[in-house]
């Protein structure tokens, strides 16, 4: 079997979730006897050096992308990425408008009706989480048989980090870190450091910082707040990050929602307290051993951090992310997918 892989140009800049999740699924995959390329934009393809090609993401940026397999035959299968705040009722109306305007006039697009053309090529859909298919299905319409749920995962090495490492570079000793992307508004990082103010610990802060108008209010509070380390962009593969994770008194993630955001597991795979977003089926994978705040509240996420200091750092949750979110794992429910989508086309 040779799979191709690929997902939105963006990706090279943001080094996100994204990016992440589709390399591991390449590296493991790999591991497993499967042959992996990532796509080349550069070089002609050829369908048939191929048996499938994996989406990561489901939005405009690999819309046309979508439509270029779909029109020359090619079997693929999407990791949608999605959350929205909507209801299913509400998204199934905008693609229901949609789909009526497109009728009469062409070019008109919205989110939602490219996410479900695009899921009406795939082959099968494969969201992060429970609550992520539930709105594919009820919301965008998409057969329960195509669905496979596989969630995001975790590498080994983060359950082994050595936190002395971080705290004697950087010279901190108790404190409060997030990793993460800072200028998206999704990623809510002035909210939290808004909460953060006056508090009595070191506060750090890992990612790159966009020139942008909700980045440079970010670099304001930064620079008014004498606790905070705002450490920049950092390697994913760096040693250093499986040391800060392991460092931290508290991990962060207060995004305005998440899927369920790999930076936390990776924490939480070290052995941090966290604190995450409400939104975006974080309880499915973190369970009991999380404080949930509302994103959309500053005091609510003191709140939250407030809590998890309270309390006493336990195994629970490090070893529940062992057990059920390996990398290894992930492949293994991908690959049972690809055979799946494989067989059905063979059958045909």
């Amino acid at each position: 079997m040779k799979i191709c892989l690929t997902t939105n140009q963006a990706a090279a800049f943001t080094h996100g979730g994204i990016l992440t999740q589709m390399l591991q699924t390449k590296r493991e995959l790999e591991r497993l006897g499967i042959e992996v390329d990532l796509f080349d934009m550069w070089k002609s393809f050829d369908r048939s050096a191929y048996d499938l090609v994996h989406v990561f993401a489901a939005n405009m940026a690999t819309y046309h992308f979508a439509r270029g397999l779909r029109t020359h035959g090619v079997p693929f299968v999407i990791s949608p990425v999605f959350y929205s705040r909507r209801s299913s009722g509400v998204v199934r109306a905008v693609i229901r408008f949609d789909r009526m305007a497109n009728s009469v006039v062409r070019g008109f697009w919205t989110d939602f009706g490219l996410m479900a053309e695009m899921c009406g090529w795939a082959q099968a859909i494969l969201p992060n989480t429970v609550e992520e298919a539930n709105m594919f299905r009820e919301g965008l319409g998409v057969d329960a048989t195509r669905i496979h749920v596989v969630p995001n995962g975790v590498e080994e090495r983060f359950a082994s980090g050595n936190g002395a490492h971080f705290k004697k570079v950087h010279g901190v000793e108790s404190y409060i870190l997030t990793v993460t992307h800072i200028g998206p508004e999704r990623k809510n990082v002035r909210r939290f450091l808004e909460a953060v103010e006056g508090m009595n610990r070191d506060i750090v802060v890992i990612g790159p910082v966009d020139q942008s108008p909700e980045g440079k209010r970010c670099r304001e509070l930064v620079n008014r707040n004498p606790r905070v380390r705002l450490i920049g962009a950092m390697g994913h593969d760096d040693e250093m990050l499986e040391s800060a994770y392991a460092g931290c008194e508290v991990f962060v993630l207060p995004s305005l929602f998440e899927t369920p955001g790999i930076a936390a597991l990776e924490a939480g795979s070290a052995g941090a307290r966290i604190v995450v977003t409400s939104r975006g089926g974080t309880k499915e994978y973190f369970g009991d051993h999380a404080e949930y705040v509302d994103p959309s509240s500053a005091a609510d996420i003191r709140r939250g951090i407030e809590a998890a200091l309270q309390k006493p750092k336990m195994d629970d949750l490090k070893q529940r992310i062992r057990s059920e979110y390996s990398w290894k794992s992930v492949a293994e429910k991908t690959l049972a997918v690809y055979r799946a989508v494989l067989g059905n086309q063979t059958s045909r």
